[in-house]
Parts: C-alpha cells; structure tokens; sequence
C-alpha cells in the first residue's frame, strides 16, 4: 500500500492511498483524522495494522498526474508523506561512506572507520517536520557552506513501540565542508531548512518484504544536463534495520510516525557539489521518483 498527502489549499494536509496513477483521499472528519501522522497514531492507539485502517477510509479522488507538481498553495499539490514529530539519522552504515569521510577530513584520521566496525552506530538528530521538504519542493543550500551533497537513502517509519509501519526515499542533504573542517561540527553540518526531503509516498511494511533487495539510484542534474549519477543497494549496508532501530530507542522516548535514515552508499563528487536550481532525482523503483530543487537558505 502507498501512502501519500496532498495539500488542498481549503483543507489543508490530507492523506491519501496511491493505486496506479490514481490517488484515494483517506480521512474521518469526525474523530478529525486527516493526514498521515492523525492515521499513524490512530492505528497504534488501537493496536490496528496501519493498511486496515487506510481500508477503512478511503474514498475517491484525482489522478496522480494532477497533483504531481510544484508546491503552490493556491493549488492541489502532492506534499511529503508525513510530517514527522522527529527525524533521526545513521551515518557510516556503509563501507564506501566510511572510507570517503576517513581520508576527507581534516582532522582525527580513522574515527569514521573506527564507527562502521563498532557494535555502537553513528546516531544523531536530523530534524523536525519543519526542516523536511517532501515531492517537487527545495532542498536548503546553506548559505556558509561550499560543499553541500546529497545522501540518497531509505527511510524508515516507526511506531512509539518499534515497529516498522513504512518506507520512503531519502535525501539527508548535508554541508560536507562544515563537517570536514571538524566532525564536532556535525549538526551545523546536518541540520538546517531543507536538510530533509521525504517521498514520494510512503510504502506501508507489508509491501516491502526485504528491504535489503532495494536498489537506490541518484541524478544530479543543472541545466538539463546529468551531473553525478550513483547507485547502490540496501544489501550492502552493514547493519541491519532492526539494529538501528533498537539503538534509536535506547534510554529514548519516541512517538508514533518517527522517520529514521539508514545511511548512504552514494558519495557524491566535490565538482558535483550542489548549485541553486540543481534538480536532484532518487529513485527507489519499489517507492518512486523523489525530485527537489536546490535553492539558497539563509
């Protein structure tokens, strides 16, 4: 099953179930449940599968193609799947991306290396639902960085009690240069307006039954003209899903509808690095085509 929200310039964020190229509002006016985050907690409270209760409620609405466009809010327009209460992230999950961060920065050789072994994962906090962009939306070039990169990678949505309700594409949008200067820098690095993109939809778990089988693809592209490509596969990571997520819970509390990113394996080139008006696509065949924009935050 995939989910999926539209902003509706009357109603606001409404949830919606993609089958085919046509899109299925999903909502209960009267216990208020309208968007993604109002059906995930909904199902946890009453311990239901989340395909049940999107079975529920769904009614009839417009195509796809319809919606698929740039944000307006004048209009009908598909938006980020879920706005999330938080957005945690994994780094180093894979070999190339350890090896990349160890001989790229400028300080303390071998601490990224040093992680990608150890039994303890790089764990941090990425983002709030404000800082994450969803379909067709920018993607935030920090205005002190030179180096901003794209980390195309897996998203995965939990419940308060560990479970795996979903899965969307990626892009942890990241300034490498401020990281590079000094890991300590990390979350000047990581989090900022835009950090986040999240979509196209969200495929629920029962849809994707190994994770690992996923193949992920990046373009870059200015001018119409293809800047970086890059691909890599989800069997590669080093850790395993359920592992992160229980690192994620320790001595933590978190709530329903939590997107947690499992870590990148495309590393991006400098020559490559990110100009306003660059079109970034990530495309998980199973999940969809995630397209942003990059534009200039300050």
């Amino acid at each position: 099953m995939k989910l999926l929200q539209i902003f509706d310039p009357k109603r606001g964020y409404c949830a919606g179930r993609l089958e085919g190229d046509k899109v299925y509002p999903v909502y209960y006016e009267e216990k208020r449940l309208r968007t993604v985050l109002d059906l995930v907690e909904y199902a946890t409270a009453l311990d239901m599968e989340l395909s049940e209760v999107v079975d529920e409620l769904t009614a009839a609405g417009p195509s796809l193609g319809e919606v698929n466009v740039a944000p307006d809010r004048a209009k009908s327009h598909l938006a980020i799947p879920i706005h999330p209460p938080e957005v945690w992230a994994c780094g180093v999950t894979y070999k190339k991306s350890a090896e990349f961060r160890d001989e790229d920065t400028q300080t303390s050789k071998g601490i990224y290396d040093y992680v990608y072994f150890a039994e303890r994962p790089e764990l941090f906090f990425k983002a709030t639902a404000s800082r994450c962009t969803g379909p067709n939306d920018f993607i935030g070039l920090r205005s002190d960085a030179t180096f901003t990169a794209v980390e195309p990678e897996l998203a995965v949505v939990v419940d308060s009690r560990k479970n795996v309700l979903g899965y969307m594409v990626a892009n942890d949008v990241s300034a490498w240069d401020i990281e590079r200067e000094n890991p300590l820098y990390l979350p000047q690095s990581k989090v900022f307006r835009g950090c986040c993109a999240l979509g196209p939809v969200l495929v629920t778990a029962d849809e994707i039954k190994d994770p690992y089988a996923l193949t992920i693809r990046c373009e870059i592209k200015r001018a119409n003209r293809i800047l970086f490509s890059g691909e890599t596969t989800l069997g590669m990571m080093k850790r395993k899903i359920e592992k992160l997520i229980d690192f994620l819970f320790l001595a933590n509390t978190i709530p329903t509808g939590t997107v947690l990113l499992t870590g990148t394996g495309i590393i991006q080139t400098e020559e490559a690095a990110l100009q306003e008006n660059d079109v970034v696509e990530i495309t998980v065949p199973e999940i969809g085509k995630l397209v942003n924009i990059a534009k200039r935050v300050s």
